[in-house]
């Protein structure tokens, strides 16, 4: 059974439009629109169920594991899965520039639920002070002098920022370490441990709706 599954139904991510697609977070099932076929992008690999108040290792310090739905408000996911009736008409199979142009055309009603959720800052307030361990993949932002990462975007997908624009801000996390993070290849998922808390940042790659200190980093590895 999978336990973590990102999947986007649709075409691709834009900013600000997310075009008849959820980032969605399951277990054992997809959820898509039923309109339009769900593809998969590069996501965490299968895992064993874990129960949310198990430590992260031998160094997790009592840390709660947490998905990333966890850190979205229910009313925001209520609107990313039902997406309204305008997204349906951007055609299938056009490619990125042609649905960019598609959706510039379409109406932006910033009282709209669903373009409201694309990039809500709305967070889980009883987050702010948890001792938590997340899985996700690194956007690098900042380099110490050993060339060691400082400043990182935790981010639940490969290429969010990068290759396509980013998720929801309630979906981003700002990571900041003294120590530094080793990394070797970017699309290779981590555990993050340490205490988030409920603070937004924002830079020329992204807006982030919470911050962590991280205290340790581990590889995530197929488990079972």
């Amino acid at each position: 059974m999978q336990r973590l599954i990102f999947l986007i139904p649709g075409f691709v991510i834009f900013s600000g439009i997310l075009p008849a697609s959820v980032i969605a977070q399951v277990e054992g099932r997809s959820i898509q629109n039923n309109e339009h076929e769900a593809h998969s992008i590069e996501t965490l690999p299968e895992q064993k169920k874990i129960s949310k108040e198990e430590s992260g290792g031998k160094n997790s310090k009592s840390f709660r594991t947490v998905e990333w739905l966890d850190l979205m408000p229910k009313k925001n996911l209520d609107a990313l899965l039902n997406p309204p009736d305008y997204i349906s008409q951007t055609e299938e199979g056009a490619f990125e520039d042609e649905i960019l142009t598609e959706l510039r055309n379409l109406p932006q009603d910033i009282s709209d639920p669903y373009q409201q959720a694309l990039v809500s800052t709305e967070v889980i307030k009883e987050m702010d002070g948890q001792r938590i361990r997340i899985p996700g993949f690194i956007v690098p932002l900042e380099f110490g002098k050993n060339k060691k990462v400082t400043e990182f975007f935790l981010v639940p997908y490969f290429g969010a920022c990068i290759h396509v624009p980013p998720p929801p801000p309630n979906q981003i996390i700002f990571v900041t370490t003294k120590k530094g993070l080793a990394i070797k290849e970017l699309y290779d998922p981590l555990w993050v441990s340490g205490i988030i808390s409920t603070s937004r940042i924002e830079n020329d790659v992204a807006l982030a709706a919470y911050k962590m200190e991280m205290e340790f980093s581990e590889i995530y590895e197929e488990e079972g």
